[in-house]
């Protein structure tokens, strides 16, 4: 990595652990500015490092240009109005990822793997958020069920590039969506904001470095 993509990765690093203090202690003045940071930071770290493929640079790009749009809509104070439009944002988000990881490699045994977990992981944790936009938010039963397989998707094409930073970012980020649903239609808890955030941002900056021609 170039001394430019080092110093953007140090900015988002410390942009995100600052984020992560502001949502524990409940300081939306400061989490209003260092979330986008964040984003911005990777986006920037995105654009200036070197490639393992330039067509997949091009689409991690702009999944992190609908990342961004997704982290502003979520902060924004009336959410029940905006979460919506904030998770449309972040499925564009994972529909740009998917094209992406698939021309960074993808192998059977790779895929296997990812369908397995998948098929794990909603038969567990997507059982219980389907139940519960059902009981509290049945009008996003539709959205949240294609948000789910597109998120699956990912998770399956990432474990198929049988990239260690691929894979591990792929199921943080499955791993924050999860915990925030859960926050958000089966019962809330004090701590789940902030590890929404950490799996986030670990997620992100994974899946960049993911990208790297080490």
């Amino acid at each position: 990595m170039s001394a430019l993509a080092l110093v953007l990765l140090g900015v988002a690093a410390v942009a995100a652990v600052t984020d992560w203090g502001a949502v524990a202690v409940r300081s939306r003045r400061v989490e209003y500015v260092v979330k986008p940071l964040t984003t911005i930071a990777l986006l920037a770290v995105a654009v200036t490092i070197e490639p393992r493929n330039q067509t997949a640079q091009v689409l991690f790009v702009v999944a992190l240009v609908f990342s961004l749009g997704g982290d502003v809509l979520l902060m924004l104070p009336d959410r029940r109005r905006w979460f919506p439009f904030g998770l449309a944002s972040f499925l564009l988000a994972h529909i740009a990822y998917i094209p992406a990881l698939v021309l960074l490699g993808a192998s059977g045994d790779g895929l296997l793997a990812g369908v397995v977990l998948v098929v794990v992981a909603i038969g567990t944790f997507g059982r219980m958020i389907i139940g519960g936009v059902r009981t509290n938010q049945p009008a996003l039963i539709a959205p949240v069920v294609v948000y789910l397989v597109v998120l699956s998707a990912m998770v399956v094409v990432a474990w198929g590039t049988l990239l260690p930073l691929a894979i591990a970012g792929a199921v943080l980020f499955f791993a924050s969506d999860a915990v925030l649903a859960g926050n958000e239609f089966v019962r809330p808890h004090r701590v789940a904001s902030v590890v929404v955030m950490v799996t986030y941002h670990l997620a992100q900056t994974l899946l960049v470095l993911s990208l790297v021609q080490w």
